[in-house]
Protein backbone atom coordinates (compact mmCIF):
# COMPACT_ATOMS: atom_id res chain seq x y z
CA UNK A 1 0.00 0.00 0.00
CA UNK A 2 1.33 3.62 -0.81
CA UNK A 3 2.06 5.61 1.56
CA UNK A 4 0.02 8.86 2.62
CA UNK A 5 0.86 11.44 4.63
CA UNK A 6 -2.57 12.30 5.32
CA UNK A 7 -2.85 9.09 8.14
CA UNK A 8 0.96 9.86 9.05
CA UNK A 9 -0.91 10.85 12.44
CA UNK A 10 -4.67 9.79 12.79
CA UNK A 11 -5.42 7.58 15.12
CA UNK A 12 -8.39 5.30 16.24
CA UNK A 13 -10.98 6.97 18.31
CA UNK A 14 -11.40 3.68 20.07
CA UNK A 15 -14.83 3.72 21.19
CA UNK A 16 -16.10 0.99 18.84
CA UNK A 17 -13.43 -0.76 20.43
CA UNK A 18 -14.77 -0.63 23.95
CA UNK A 19 -18.14 -1.03 22.98
CA UNK A 20 -17.85 -4.24 20.57
CA UNK A 21 -15.51 -5.32 23.69
CA UNK A 22 -18.63 -4.50 26.22
CA UNK A 23 -20.77 -6.67 23.81
CA UNK A 24 -24.82 -6.53 24.87
CA UNK A 25 -24.04 -7.74 28.63
CA UNK A 26 -26.93 -5.35 30.32
CA UNK A 27 -24.84 -5.09 33.69
CA UNK A 28 -22.19 -3.49 32.27
CA UNK A 29 -22.54 0.47 32.32
CA UNK A 30 -22.42 1.70 29.15
CA UNK A 31 -20.15 4.78 29.93
CA UNK A 32 -18.17 4.53 26.08
CA UNK A 33 -20.26 6.29 23.87
CA UNK A 34 -22.31 9.49 23.06
CA UNK A 35 -25.78 7.55 22.88
CA UNK A 36 -28.52 8.99 25.12
CA UNK A 37 -31.68 7.00 26.60
CA UNK A 38 -33.23 10.73 26.63
CA UNK A 39 -35.48 10.62 23.99
CA UNK A 40 -36.04 13.23 20.97
CA UNK A 41 -38.89 15.49 20.64
CA UNK A 42 -42.48 13.66 19.73
CA UNK A 43 -43.00 16.15 17.30
CA UNK A 44 -39.47 15.80 15.59
CA UNK A 45 -40.69 11.78 15.51
CA UNK A 46 -44.05 12.55 14.27
CA UNK A 47 -42.83 14.72 11.20
CA UNK A 48 -40.50 12.21 10.46
CA UNK A 49 -42.73 9.54 10.32
CA UNK A 50 -45.02 11.95 8.36
CA UNK A 51 -42.47 12.03 6.00
CA UNK A 52 -41.78 9.13 5.11
CA UNK A 53 -45.36 7.91 4.34
CA UNK A 54 -45.76 11.03 2.33
CA UNK A 55 -42.75 10.76 0.48
CA UNK A 56 -42.23 14.62 1.11
CA UNK A 57 -38.55 14.48 1.48
CA UNK A 58 -37.86 11.74 -1.20
CA UNK A 59 -35.13 13.67 -3.28
CA UNK A 60 -31.48 15.28 -4.10
CA UNK A 61 -32.82 18.45 -4.11
CA UNK A 62 -32.34 20.94 -2.73
CA UNK A 63 -28.78 20.09 -2.27
CA UNK A 64 -27.94 22.98 0.11
CA UNK A 65 -31.27 21.76 2.54
CA UNK A 66 -34.86 22.13 2.50
CA UNK A 67 -36.25 25.84 2.79
CA UNK A 68 -38.28 24.76 5.44
CA UNK A 69 -35.38 23.15 7.43
CA UNK A 70 -32.94 26.56 6.42
CA UNK A 71 -35.72 28.88 7.62
CA UNK A 72 -35.79 27.33 11.21
CA UNK A 73 -32.00 27.11 11.52
CA UNK A 74 -31.66 31.02 10.64
CA UNK A 75 -34.27 31.94 13.26
CA UNK A 76 -32.43 29.40 16.27
CA UNK A 77 -29.50 31.11 15.20
CA UNK A 78 -31.23 34.51 15.75
CA UNK A 79 -32.51 33.64 19.20
CA UNK A 80 -28.96 32.33 20.31
CA UNK A 81 -26.54 34.97 18.35
CA UNK A 82 -28.87 38.09 17.67
CA UNK A 83 -27.59 38.65 14.01
CA UNK A 84 -29.75 37.82 11.08
CA UNK A 85 -28.27 35.03 8.84
CA UNK A 86 -29.93 34.69 5.01
CA UNK A 87 -31.26 30.92 5.37
CA UNK A 88 -30.20 30.56 1.67
CA UNK A 89 -27.00 32.04 1.13
CA UNK A 90 -25.34 31.59 4.75
CA UNK A 91 -26.71 28.30 5.55
CA UNK A 92 -26.11 24.83 4.40
CA UNK A 93 -27.38 21.38 5.73
CA UNK A 94 -25.17 18.43 6.46
CA UNK A 95 -25.55 14.98 7.35
CA UNK A 96 -24.78 15.48 11.15
CA UNK A 97 -22.43 18.17 12.74
CA UNK A 98 -19.99 16.36 12.70
CA UNK A 99 -19.73 15.44 8.74
CA UNK A 100 -20.20 19.49 8.62
CA UNK A 101 -16.40 19.90 10.10
CA UNK A 102 -14.49 18.51 6.63
CA UNK A 103 -15.65 21.00 4.16
CA UNK A 104 -15.43 23.82 6.83
CA UNK A 105 -11.52 23.10 6.81
CA UNK A 106 -11.10 22.58 2.79
CA UNK A 107 -13.37 25.74 2.49
CA UNK A 108 -10.51 28.08 5.32
CA UNK A 109 -7.35 25.94 5.10
CA UNK A 110 -4.56 25.19 3.01
CA UNK A 111 -2.45 22.49 3.60
CA UNK A 112 -0.14 22.37 6.24
CA UNK A 113 -2.16 25.34 8.04
CA UNK A 114 -1.80 25.57 11.81
CA UNK A 115 -5.91 24.68 13.17
CA UNK A 116 -6.17 25.91 16.80
CA UNK A 117 -7.75 23.34 19.03
CA UNK A 118 -7.92 22.66 22.76
CA UNK A 119 -6.31 19.80 24.52
CA UNK A 120 -8.15 17.93 25.47
CA UNK A 121 -10.78 18.04 22.33
CA UNK A 122 -13.29 15.28 20.42
CA UNK A 123 -10.97 13.11 18.45
CA UNK A 124 -13.60 13.79 15.54
CA UNK A 125 -11.91 17.17 15.18
CA UNK A 126 -8.81 17.08 15.92
CA UNK A 127 -8.37 13.44 13.33
CA UNK A 128 -10.47 15.53 10.85
CA UNK A 129 -7.79 18.36 10.62
CA UNK A 130 -4.86 16.03 10.41
CA UNK A 131 -6.97 13.77 7.30
CA UNK A 132 -7.70 17.59 5.62
CA UNK A 133 -4.07 18.15 5.30
CA UNK A 134 -3.97 21.12 8.01
CA UNK A 135 -1.88 20.99 10.86
CA UNK A 136 -3.39 20.73 14.85
CA UNK A 137 -2.02 23.09 17.17
CA UNK A 138 -2.82 22.48 20.40
CA UNK A 139 -3.92 25.02 23.24
CA UNK A 140 -3.65 22.71 26.63
CA UNK A 141 -6.91 23.14 29.25
CA UNK A 142 -6.19 22.99 32.47
CA UNK A 143 -8.04 22.17 36.02
CA UNK A 144 -8.69 25.16 38.48
CA UNK A 145 -11.26 24.42 40.89
CA UNK A 146 -12.09 20.85 40.17
CA UNK A 147 -13.34 22.05 36.62
CA UNK A 148 -11.60 22.86 33.13
CA UNK A 149 -10.25 26.37 32.13
CA UNK A 150 -8.69 27.51 28.87
CA UNK A 151 -5.29 28.39 29.42
CA UNK A 152 -5.47 32.03 28.18
CA UNK A 153 -1.55 32.16 28.75
CA UNK A 154 -0.90 29.77 26.12
CA UNK A 155 -3.80 30.83 23.70
CA UNK A 156 -1.78 34.48 23.74
CA UNK A 157 1.09 32.64 22.23
CA UNK A 158 -0.58 31.62 19.31
CA UNK A 159 1.28 33.52 16.36
CA UNK A 160 0.05 32.16 13.58
CA UNK A 161 -3.44 29.95 12.72
CA UNK A 162 -5.66 29.75 9.94
CA UNK A 163 -8.76 28.56 12.14
CA UNK A 164 -9.96 28.66 15.91
CA UNK A 165 -11.64 24.85 16.04
CA UNK A 166 -13.71 25.39 19.58
CA UNK A 167 -16.54 23.28 21.22
CA UNK A 168 -18.36 25.21 24.40
CA UNK A 169 -19.35 23.02 26.37
CA UNK A 170 -16.70 20.83 24.76
CA UNK A 171 -16.46 17.44 24.36
CA UNK A 172 -15.06 14.89 26.22
CA UNK A 173 -14.08 17.78 29.29
CA UNK A 174 -17.61 19.50 29.75
CA UNK A 175 -15.53 22.70 29.86
CA UNK A 176 -17.42 26.01 29.26
CA UNK A 177 -15.86 29.10 27.78
CA UNK A 178 -16.34 32.39 29.67
CA UNK A 179 -16.76 35.71 28.09
CA UNK A 180 -13.04 36.48 28.30
CA UNK A 181 -12.05 33.39 26.86
CA UNK A 182 -13.97 34.23 23.86
CA UNK A 183 -12.68 38.13 24.57
CA UNK A 184 -9.35 36.14 24.15
CA UNK A 185 -10.46 33.65 21.26
CA UNK A 186 -11.40 37.16 19.27
CA UNK A 187 -7.79 39.06 19.64
CA UNK A 188 -6.18 35.40 18.47
CA UNK A 189 -8.38 35.57 15.30
CA UNK A 190 -8.10 39.47 14.56
CA UNK A 191 -4.10 39.19 15.00
CA UNK A 192 -3.97 35.80 12.85
CA UNK A 193 -6.79 36.59 10.55
CA UNK A 194 -8.37 33.33 11.83
CA UNK A 195 -11.93 31.99 11.32
CA UNK A 196 -13.28 30.97 14.50
CA UNK A 197 -15.11 27.62 13.79
CA UNK A 198 -17.64 26.94 16.16
CA UNK A 199 -18.77 23.66 16.84
CA UNK A 200 -21.93 24.60 18.91
CA UNK A 201 -24.00 21.26 19.18
CA UNK A 202 -23.84 21.13 22.84
CA UNK A 203 -24.49 24.90 23.50
CA UNK A 204 -27.28 24.89 25.51
CA UNK A 205 -26.91 21.73 27.73
CA UNK A 206 -25.06 23.93 30.69
CA UNK A 207 -25.03 23.34 34.01
CA UNK A 208 -26.30 25.30 36.69
CA UNK A 209 -23.78 28.39 37.74
CA UNK A 210 -21.87 28.90 34.79
CA UNK A 211 -22.47 31.02 31.67
CA UNK A 212 -23.80 30.25 28.18
CA UNK A 213 -22.31 32.71 25.95
CA UNK A 214 -22.51 32.62 22.34
CA UNK A 215 -19.14 33.63 20.76
CA UNK A 216 -21.18 35.93 18.35
CA UNK A 217 -22.28 38.02 20.90
CA UNK A 218 -18.81 38.95 21.71
CA UNK A 219 -17.52 41.98 19.95
CA UNK A 220 -15.00 40.89 16.89
CA UNK A 221 -16.17 37.63 16.58
CA UNK A 222 -19.58 37.59 14.78
CA UNK A 223 -18.01 38.48 11.27
CA UNK A 224 -15.09 36.09 11.85
CA UNK A 225 -17.30 32.75 13.03
CA UNK A 226 -18.58 30.06 11.40
CA UNK A 227 -21.23 28.06 13.11
CA UNK A 228 -21.53 24.21 13.24
CA UNK A 229 -25.03 23.02 14.67
CA UNK A 230 -26.55 19.67 14.98
CA UNK A 231 -29.93 18.03 16.58
CA UNK A 232 -28.41 15.01 17.78
CA UNK A 233 -27.02 16.26 21.62
CA UNK A 234 -29.84 18.69 22.34
CA UNK A 235 -32.39 17.23 20.66
CA UNK A 236 -31.32 13.92 21.44
CA UNK A 237 -31.72 12.79 18.02
CA UNK A 238 -28.27 11.29 16.98
CA UNK A 239 -29.91 8.70 14.67
CA UNK A 240 -31.42 11.65 12.18
CA UNK A 241 -27.87 12.73 11.18
CA UNK A 242 -28.81 16.41 10.51
CA UNK A 243 -26.16 19.48 11.08
CA UNK A 244 -25.72 22.62 9.44
CA UNK A 245 -23.02 25.01 9.18
CA UNK A 246 -23.99 28.71 9.38
CA UNK A 247 -21.59 31.67 8.30
CA UNK A 248 -20.41 34.47 6.66
CA UNK A 249 -21.86 34.90 2.97
CA UNK A 250 -18.49 34.95 1.23
CA UNK A 251 -17.18 32.25 2.60
CA UNK A 252 -20.27 30.11 3.02
CA UNK A 253 -20.37 29.93 -0.91
CA UNK A 254 -17.22 28.02 -1.24
CA UNK A 255 -18.35 26.12 2.08
CA UNK A 256 -21.49 25.16 0.35
CA UNK A 257 -19.70 23.70 -3.24
CA UNK A 258 -17.39 21.48 -0.39
CA UNK A 259 -20.48 20.12 1.23
CA UNK A 260 -22.32 19.18 -2.34
CA UNK A 261 -19.63 17.40 -3.05
CA UNK A 262 -18.78 15.73 0.09
CA UNK A 263 -22.15 14.47 0.73
CA UNK A 264 -24.48 15.87 -2.20
CA UNK A 265 -27.51 15.83 0.27
CA UNK A 266 -28.52 15.21 3.71
CA UNK A 267 -31.60 12.94 4.15
CA UNK A 268 -35.01 14.99 3.46
CA UNK A 269 -37.07 13.00 5.77
CA UNK A 270 -35.00 13.73 8.97
CA UNK A 271 -34.65 17.10 7.46
CA UNK A 272 -38.21 17.91 7.69
CA UNK A 273 -37.77 16.24 11.42
CA UNK A 274 -35.49 18.40 12.44
CA UNK A 275 -37.39 21.16 11.11
CA UNK A 276 -39.86 20.36 13.60
CA UNK A 277 -37.57 20.07 16.14
CA UNK A 278 -35.86 23.38 15.75
CA UNK A 279 -40.03 25.13 15.87
CA UNK A 280 -40.46 23.18 19.52
CA UNK A 281 -40.81 22.76 22.23
CA UNK A 282 -37.59 21.00 22.14
CA UNK A 283 -37.19 19.38 25.72
CA UNK A 284 -33.57 20.82 25.43
CA UNK A 285 -33.93 22.27 29.47
CA UNK A 286 -35.32 19.16 30.77
CA UNK A 287 -32.41 17.09 28.96
CA UNK A 288 -29.83 19.50 30.74
CA UNK A 289 -31.50 19.12 33.47
CA UNK A 290 -31.61 15.49 33.57
CA UNK A 291 -28.03 15.10 32.44
CA UNK A 292 -26.90 17.33 35.20
CA UNK A 293 -28.63 15.13 37.95
CA UNK A 294 -26.45 12.33 36.43
CA UNK A 295 -23.55 14.68 36.39
CA UNK A 296 -23.88 15.11 40.10
CA UNK A 297 -24.54 11.38 40.59
CA UNK A 298 -21.16 10.69 38.92
CA UNK A 299 -19.01 13.04 41.29
CA UNK A 300 -20.87 12.25 44.60
CA UNK A 301 -19.78 8.45 43.66
CA UNK A 302 -16.47 9.10 42.91
CA UNK A 303 -15.53 11.73 45.23
CA UNK A 304 -12.16 11.32 46.21
CA UNK A 305 -10.86 10.21 43.20
CA UNK A 306 -9.40 12.40 40.57
CA UNK A 307 -12.15 13.29 38.61
CA UNK A 308 -12.48 16.45 36.75
CA UNK A 309 -15.67 17.86 37.05
CA UNK A 310 -18.04 19.08 33.70
CA UNK A 311 -19.20 22.52 33.58
CA UNK A 312 -21.67 21.24 30.54
CA UNK A 313 -22.06 18.57 27.69
CA UNK A 314 -22.82 14.57 28.16
CA UNK A 315 -19.04 13.59 30.24
CA UNK A 316 -16.73 14.11 32.01
CA UNK A 317 -12.83 12.78 32.57
CA UNK A 318 -11.01 10.77 35.02
CA UNK A 319 -6.96 11.10 35.38
CA UNK A 320 -6.07 7.57 34.92
CA UNK A 321 -2.59 8.50 35.67
CA UNK A 322 -3.27 10.00 39.09
CA UNK A 323 -4.67 6.17 40.03
CA UNK A 324 -0.69 4.68 38.55
CA UNK A 325 -2.11 3.36 35.57
CA UNK A 326 -2.30 4.55 31.72
CA UNK A 327 -5.55 5.78 30.51
CA UNK A 328 -5.64 1.89 27.87
CA UNK A 329 -4.96 0.20 31.69
CA UNK A 330 -7.96 1.81 33.20
CA UNK A 331 -10.58 1.29 30.52
CA UNK A 332 -9.44 -2.15 30.27
CA UNK A 333 -9.69 -2.55 34.12
CA UNK A 334 -13.14 -1.06 34.36
CA UNK A 335 -14.12 -3.16 31.94
CA UNK A 336 -13.11 -6.46 32.99
CA UNK A 337 -13.44 -5.99 36.78
CA UNK A 338 -16.01 -3.01 37.39
CA UNK A 339 -18.12 -3.58 34.47
CA UNK A 340 -17.69 -0.06 33.09
CA UNK A 341 -17.15 1.06 29.77
CA UNK A 342 -15.44 3.87 29.37
CA UNK A 343 -12.64 5.09 26.80
CA UNK A 344 -9.38 5.97 27.06
CA UNK A 345 -8.88 9.58 25.54
CA UNK A 346 -5.29 8.52 23.81
CA UNK A 347 -6.65 9.74 20.51
CA UNK A 348 -8.62 13.02 21.66
CA UNK A 349 -5.60 15.17 22.68
CA UNK A 350 -1.51 15.12 22.57
CA UNK A 351 -0.27 15.60 25.99
CA UNK A 352 -2.89 16.33 28.70
CA UNK A 353 -5.73 14.18 26.90
CA UNK A 354 -4.26 10.84 26.75
CA UNK A 355 -4.06 10.28 30.49
CA UNK A 356 -7.09 10.47 31.16
CA UNK A 357 -10.54 8.34 30.56
CA UNK A 358 -13.97 9.40 29.47
CA UNK A 359 -17.06 8.88 31.51
CA UNK A 360 -20.12 9.50 29.89
CA UNK A 361 -23.44 9.66 31.68
CA UNK A 362 -25.73 10.60 28.79
CA UNK A 363 -27.29 7.17 28.68
CA UNK A 364 -27.28 5.81 32.49
CA UNK A 365 -30.13 7.15 34.79
CA UNK A 366 -28.80 8.19 38.37
CA UNK A 367 -30.32 4.94 39.67
CA UNK A 368 -28.22 2.47 37.38
CA UNK A 369 -25.11 5.06 38.60
CA UNK A 370 -25.73 4.00 42.06
CA UNK A 371 -23.00 1.46 42.21
CA UNK A 372 -20.69 3.02 40.10
CA UNK A 373 -18.00 3.44 43.26
CA UNK A 374 -18.33 0.15 43.83
CA UNK A 375 -17.32 -0.56 40.18
CA UNK A 376 -14.21 1.56 40.59
CA UNK A 377 -13.05 0.01 43.59
CA UNK A 378 -13.21 -3.40 41.87
CA UNK A 379 -11.09 -1.96 38.80
CA UNK A 380 -8.49 -0.04 41.28
CA UNK A 381 -8.30 -3.37 43.70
Amino acid sequence: MRPNSRFAHVQPIDIDKVAAAAGDDPDVLRMENLDTDVPPPPEAVEATRRSLAEGTGNSWLPFTGLPELNTAVAAELRARTGHDYDPLRQITITSGGTSAVMPVLLSTTEPGDPVMLTDPTYAGLLQRVRLSGARPSLVPLHVDGGYWRLDRAALAEVRRAAVLLLMSPSMPSGVVFEREDWAAVAEVCERTGAYLVYDAAMERLVFDGHPRINPCQVDGLAERTIIIGSVSKEYRMIGWRIGWIAGPADIMSRIMVATVYNTTVASGFHQLGAAAALRGPSGVAEAAAEYQARHAAVATQLAGLPLVRAAGGWSCLVDAEALGLTATALSARLLERGRVAATPMTAWGETVAPRYVRLVFSREPVERLADLRARFDAALA
